[in-house]
């Protein structure tokens, strides 16, 4: 079975409400954050970085999300219902941009904020404006991208879409969201979708 080591208010719910939308069977190890929201030393007893999500299967220990999300879809998703259509060169290339995307230039502008929201003011001023700019420089193109779109890559659930989603609810936890209706929009229809409250429910967010 598949063991999920899942660090409280974090990453790793996406990686639980793939394995809900996938219909598996898992087994999951829940975390909490110290007093400051740092994972506990136990979780490296799981992966030497003690980071989030992890998941072991079949002897095999895999972090990191877009890796563990690519290795469940090549393993569990057998219709591929979650990759672009076989063939496809351009279909798959977008794919992957958009499924990466998410753990590289749209995720780092959001920590900034992040922690920049943690710290006393006065903030540091070229930090401060670098987050800003690359914030709205960011969502500005998922926004645009993702269009009157349902979904990322149109009108199916694909293996973007989970990290996109991370990134929206980010946003909106982080106050950014608003001017950016459309996000908005995407936002709650995917975090209506059964499979995603069956995920909140069992990790606690």
């Amino acid at each position: 079975m598949i063991v999920v080591h899942h660090l409280r208010i974090g990453r790793s719910v996406f990686t639980v409400w793939l394995l809900e939308e996938l219909g598996l069977d898992y087994e999951l190890k829940i975390y909490v954050r110290n007093e400051m929201g740092r994972a506990p030393a136990e979780l490296k007893q799981a992966h030497p970085l003690g980071k989030s999500p992890v998941i072991e299967d079949q002897g095999m220990v895999i972090a990191e999300s877009g890796a563990i999300a690519m290795y469940l879809a090549d393993t569990y998703d057998k219709e591929g219902s979650l990759k672009p259509p076989a063939g496809d060169l351009q279909a798959h290339t977008e794919w992957m941009q958009w499924l990466l995307y998410s753990e590289a230039s749209a995720f780092a502008p959001l920590l900034l904020k992040l922690l920049l929201m943690r710290e006393q003011t006065p903030h540091p001023p070229l930090i401060s404006a670098f987050a800003e700019g690359e914030v709205a420089l960011q969502l500005n193109h998922m926004q645009d991208f993702l269009g009157d779109k349902e979904f990322v890559l149109g009108d199916r659930l694909q293996l973007p879409d989970f990290g996109f989603t991370y990134i929206c609810q980010m946003a909106d936890r982080l106050g950014e969201i608003a001017p950016y209706p459309k996000l908005k929009a995407y936002l709650d229809r995917q975090m209506a979708r059964p499979a995603f409250q069956r995920a909140i429910e069992k990790t606690g967010g």
